[in-house]
């Protein structure tokens, strides 16, 4: 129906064809996300909301440097544009994404090209334990602590958005507002990426293997609001410990390093996430009240004492020894003769 509909609108044949049947791919992926019941049901287009579009052809499009900071990228009915931020592209284009956001507009350009297949590493490997207190804690080289960028931010936002809503509707100031709620989100994100690239990237480069929890955040997020019928229980709570974690980035941080360590060699794994913050790295005793605090660890049959997170970095990493996702064979007869695992015995010899 697309061609009939550009013969009858005649607003629609200003934009390239590409661009309206890449909509119709997107439409059709939101209906099969929705029965897979991945999502929720396709809302209806808002003006100003998501503004993005794609050309799909890159043979069409053209890429050049004018200035050392700057360029100019050529698209269908839209000729050369200008830009800031060059970066050298050593692939052919594949397509082109293009998006608006808070005020700005952005090319984002996918390429191909061959790469060879890095040689296996020997660094190190650790345990990563994601947090609340402590963004990361990496087995046996201390704690990392984000920016908490949305935490910092958000009395200018709820300040912002109170403006916001004593605009009148399709007012031109309430336009200005409404920008400058999107900026402050914009800055909020900027921050926390920029802080996820610079811890993964060092964490992909000093060590061959990364281990992590297998969080499933998605669950762990979900409101306590209950229903009508039944009400839920420590509702505010739960909405502040939502927004702590989403403010640390923890899915973000995990697809960082997912990629940045397999382009240098390493490899990151999962391993199971139960009771990771009540087992002692040391002896192996699971209990409830081996964590007396947020902060504190304490075991209560051998009586060591660590931080919290720290200690189950640790356990995190043994339990990827133990399940034989990293080589450590010369050790399991050792293990066996003392009858406990390789990853406890790998804590006692340290």
């Amino acid at each position: 129906e697309l061609t009939q509909l550009r013969a009858e609108v005649s607003w629609m044949t200003a934009c390239p064809s590409q661009v309206l049947q890449q909509v119709l791919n997107d439409l059709e992926k939101a209906f099969q996300n929705f029965f897979a019941q991945r999502a929720r049901f396709p809302q209806s287009r808002k003006k100003n909301r998501g503004d993005s579009f794609r050309f799909p052809d890159g043979k069409n499009t053209l890429y050049e440097r004018l200035t050392g900071k700057g360029g100019r990228l050529k698209l269908s009915k839209l000729g050369w544009l200008r830009f800031r931020g060059w970066r050298p592209l050593p692939g052919q284009i594949r397509n082109v994404t293009v998006r608006y956001d808070a005020g700005q507009w952005f090319a984002a350009i996918q390429y191909e090209y061959e790469i060879t297949d890095p040689a296996s590493r020997t660094l190190p490997a650790i345990g990563i334990d994601r947090g609340i207190a402590a963004t990361v804690a990496i087995s046996g080289q201390g704690r990392i602590k984000g920016p908490e960028a949305y935490r910092k931010a958000l009395k200018r936002l709820q300040r912002a958005q109170r403006i916001v809503a004593r605009r009148k509707n399709g007012s031109q100031n309430r336009r200005k507002a409404v920008l400058r709620v999107a900026r402050l989100h914009r800055t909020v994100r900027r921050v926390r990426a920029d802080f996820l690239h610079k811890v993964s990237h060092w964490l992909a480069k000093n060590h061959g293997t990364l281990v992590f929890e297998d969080l499933k955040i998605r669950n762990m997020i979900r409101s306590a609001a209950g229903s009508l019928a039944e009400l839920g229980h420590n509702v505010r709570q739960k909405a502040g410990l939502n927004r702590s974690i989403l403010d640390q980035g923890w899915g973000m941080l995990h697809t960082f390093c997912r990629y940045k360590a397999a382009e240098r060699g390493g490899q990151c794994l999962d391993v199971s996430a139960k009771n990771t913050s009540r087992e002692c790295c040391k002896c192996g005793h699971i209990a409830v009240e081996n964590r007396g605090s947020q902060a504190r660890f304490l075991c209560v049959q051998c009586g060591h004492t660590e931080n919290a997170d720290d200690n189950a970095s640790v356990v995190i990493l043994k339990r990827a020894v133990d399940c034989g996702l990293l080589p450590v064979e010369a050790l399991h007869c050792l293990a066996n003769k003392a009858g406990i695992t390789v990853g406890h015995f790998l804590t006692s010899c340290q």
